[in-house]
């Protein structure tokens, strides 16, 4: 067996056997679970109901917030427009309503629109506003053209509701609102390769400085090359961390549905919907559901698993070889915060860029220019593969990320090879291109 396989399976048992290790491998996904049950039975819950109290001066509004009541959980409109309006703001101030509506009666219909005024302790919410302004433009509309002797039955039917069906150059009907699925599935694969990397990136560089103070580091080094030790920790360490990402899936899985099944609990925070409305809903979205999942299936599944495997391995090679080296540089975590900053930020920009970008032209200059880049390929590409992208993008990007995985392994093995014998020193930037000369 080579040296590098022994380094290999030393740190993949030392990883496993650890308590803290085995300790959160099974108690995550209680954890993450217990707390999807509990975000759902909160979800579930009825909420409290506002008391909003309304001073309608007109008397023309008045009706269209109370009728609204039996619609709305949320809040309880009262008609005070009989009670002093002095009083009714002393009663917010001593909070026996959440706010006041108050409406003044006005010399013309103009005066409507700037001299209604909402009174409250706290700031509300921007869709309770939008609500009321709402209800009170559509009745003054209604007035208004009332008013000017206009046909207000003429207008309505003459209103158009447009409804633009997409479909294919070959014909084909397609469905609205695809554009955000695909960037959802490339985004959840993206996203886990980051965390992935974050994760056990960190537990390589914590291993490297663990070993360097300790001094142990020193008689490993007298029987193995300093690049062969960075590679087999790094090896090591991902299958640790696949091992563990595939038990936190199985348990996590078959806990979810242990607790639907069993216990009755909607891990997903969903309003209550009557039997008769989700029965006209599913009737009514059944043909638009089956549409869905012909596109899902014809979307690029194969090459998603496919590249997401390339480069889950590329990325996080890359990286942590990034985090090897930073360990290898300084003697506690605390000394290397100045380091993981620049590691860190490609990954928060390729998050961003594939997000803002991609989702709106993903073969626009940005989004390509940014899946062939090393360290933002593997989230940006994966966000862009279910949109379509030609095999010569997709070789150049991964050619690219993995000559630069070789390059760093360089780089980062010349500054491990020096830093790893380093002690009682704080490193600078200038040092380390020292490093890099030797």
């Amino acid at each position: 067996m080579s040296i590098v396989s022994l380094i290999i399976k030393r740190e993949f048992i030392t990883k496993v056997r650890n308590k803290s290790f085995i300790v959160m491998t099974f108690l995550s996904p209680l954890l993450f679970v217990a707390l999807a049950a509990f975000v759902g039975y909160l979800g579930s819950m009825k909420a409290d109901t506002k008391r909003i109290a309304i001073h309608d001066e007109s008397g023309l509004f008045v009706k269209e917030f109370t009728a609204k009541n039996s619609k709305s959980a949320e809040y309880k409109y009262l008609d005070l427009s009989a009670i002093d309006l002095k009083f009714l703001k002393d009663s917010i101030a001593n909070e026996s309503f959440e706010g006041l509506l108050f409406i003044p009666k006005p010399t013309n219909p103009q005066d409507f629109e700037n001299n209604i005024q909402f009174i409250s302790n706290n700031s509300p919410s921007l869709s309770f506003i939008e609500r009321a302004q709402s209800l009170i433009g559509t009745k003054l509309t209604k007035t208004n053209l009332i008013n000017a002797k206009l046909d207000t039955i003429a207008i309505n039917k003459a209103k158009a509701n447009v409804n633009i069906s997409l479909a294919k150059a070959t014909g084909e009907e397609t469905v609205k609102g695809l554009n955000e699925i695909k960037i959802g599935i490339g985004g959840a694969f993206g996203y886990l390769i980051m965390m992935f990397i974050i994760i056990y990136g960190n537990m390589v560089m914590r291993s490297v400085i663990e070993e360097k103070t300790s001094r142990i580091v020193e008689i490993i080094i007298s029987s193995v090359k300093p690049f062969q030790l960075m590679i087999g920790k790094i090896v090591g360490t991902a299958l640790a961390g696949l091992l563990q990402f595939f038990i936190w899936a199985i348990i996590g899985l078959s806990l979810l549905f242990a607790i639907s099944m069993f216990f009755g609990v909607n891990v997903a925070p969903t309003a209550k919907i009557s039997p008769e409305i989700m029965q006209a809903a599913q009737q009514e979205m059944a043909g638009t559901a089956q549409m869905y999942i012909k596109e899902l299936w014809n979307l690029p599944i194969a090459s998603i698993l496919v590249a997401f495997v390339i480069y889950f391995i590329g990325g996080y090679f890359l990286y942590s070889s990034f985090y090897a080296a930073i360990g290898a540089a300084v003697d506690n975590q605390t000394d290397s915060q100045q380091f993981l900053l620049p590691v860190i930020m490609p990954l928060i920009l390729s998050v961003y860029v594939g997000f803002f970008t991609v989702i709106n032209d993903p073969h626009g200059t940005v989004a390509v220019v940014f899946s062939m880049i090393p360290l933002t390929s593997p989230i940006v590409m994966l966000m862009r593969i279910p949109f379509g992208v030609p095999l010569w993008q997709i070789a150049i990007s991964v050619t690219l990320l993995f000559g630069t995985f070789f390059s760093v392994v360089w780089f980062a093995a010349k500054i491990y090879r020096i830093g790893i014998l380093m002690y009682g020193k704080k490193p600078t930037w200038g040092e380390l291109y020292k490093w890099l000369k030797y």
